[in-house]
């Protein structure tokens, strides 16, 4: 009795190695995997954002409007919870899309208003500050194309037969991806208008024109 319910579990596991089990669950594992590194580099990103926002405001106290807008996009960022349910959660996973997009907005916008600010970009301070910026922003790049290609791979086999009733029968979903209209938003430039007066500090009148004579 015992040798025959060993055979039949033996069958099962072949089944199920047949049938794509095995694939759905590595690269289910794979996708999990990647989505970590994309988190793990978004938080890195945030962690920088109070120490750049400060120097910032050294040099360039009167750029409020930009430095407010980092500070608000970085808490906006920071308010999602991210569980692995997100991954399983088109909405979910669009609205985390979305919040990070607008980060990496105010930060091009950050950047953009610095180049007003000689002083601040021989700051050593800053110097360093900006290149591990635009390190973790390129640790981004990488990790969002590899989750990219991981769910590629996965939602390819969930939809193939004979795996689709393999994952229709287990529960495995699609999994949602970045989308092509959220990568041409992060890579667009931002419109930024360089004011030079302090808040509450009425702008310079135009000089008087001479009479005609």
């Amino acid at each position: 009795m015992r040798a025959r319910s060993l055979v039949f579990v033996a069958l099962a596991v072949l089944a199920l190695s047949g049938c794509g089990y095995n694939s759905l669950q590595q690269q289910d594992e794979t996708v999990k995997a990647s989505w970590s590194e994309v988190v793990n580099q978004y938080q890195r990103r945030a962690d920088l954002i109070p120490n750049l926002v400060n120097t910032v405001k050294g040099f360039a106290a009167q750029e409020q409007q930009v430095l407010i807008g980092v500070t608000e996009a970085r808490a906006k960022a920071n308010s999602i919870q991210i569980t692995p349910e997100v991954l399983n959660d088109p909405a979910a996973f669009a609205k985390f899309q979305a919040v990070q997009g607008e980060l990496t907005q105010a930060l091009k916008s950050l950047m953009v208003v610095t180049e007003a600010y000689p002083q601040l970009k021989s700051d050593a301070n800053f110097r360093d500050l900006q290149a591990q910026l635009e390190g973790t922003e390129n640790r981004i790049t990488v990790a969002r194309n590899r989750y990219i290609d991981s769910v590629r791979t996965f939602n390819t086999t969930v939809r193939s037969f004979p795996t689709n009733l393999t994952a229709k029968m287990f529960d495995f979903q699609l999994k949602p991806n970045f989308t092509v209209a959220n990568e041409q938003q992060i890579s667009a430039a931002p419109t930024v208008t360089f004011d030079t007066t302090r808040p509450g500090q009425p702008a310079t009148p135009p000089a008087p024109t001479q009479p005609a004579k």
